[in-house]
């Protein structure tokens, strides 16, 4: 009896772990447009080549996957990825090939890996930048200066 409560409880905090440092990526614009404007929450557009780009990789993993950024963006963000794999194990669908390159060509006409674009719900562009060697605290605060 004693070893079932122990693995109930360990699933239970695994669970609830999981949901409160799990971040909600969309692959949808118009999904993240109609979320924004329900939520009030910026949308952030990462523009990245997943298995190729170092700097977005970097980007990735110290501030995408940081727990800062995290628990920021389940807050007030709406997170877009907009990938372009080079390798054939990587590829997307072409419906997805398709949509990312809707957007480059609205959102990101020089072709920058990576770039981050800050939009408001209205689709209007905020700020956008590319890798910089920053924290995860200054990526906040870049962020968060467009919602004043």
């Amino acid at each position: 009896m004693t070893i079932n409560i122990k693995i109930l409880l360990f699933v239970c905090v695994m669970s609830f772990s999981l949901q409160t440092f799990s971040q909600d990526w969309t692959y949808n614009f118009k999904d993240a447009v109609q979320e924004s404007n329900k939520s009030d929450k910026l949308i952030m557009l990462v523009f990245q080549g997943s298995d190729w780009c170092a700097p977005c990789i970097k980007l990735e993993k110290k501030i995408w996957q940081s727990e800062q950024f995290k628990t920021y963006s389940k807050e007030s963000l709406v997170l877009v990825k907009l990938d372009f794999p080079r390798k054939k194990a990587n590829q997307l669908t072409d419906l997805q090939k398709k949509h990312n390159n809707k957007m480059a060509e609205k959102f990101n006409t020089n072709g920058y890996f990576p770039l981050v674009v800050i939009l408001n719900s209205k689709e209007e562009i905020l700020d956008r930048f590319g890798y910089e060697n920053w924290s995860p605290e200054a990526y906040i605060k870049r962020i968060d200066a467009n919602n004043l």
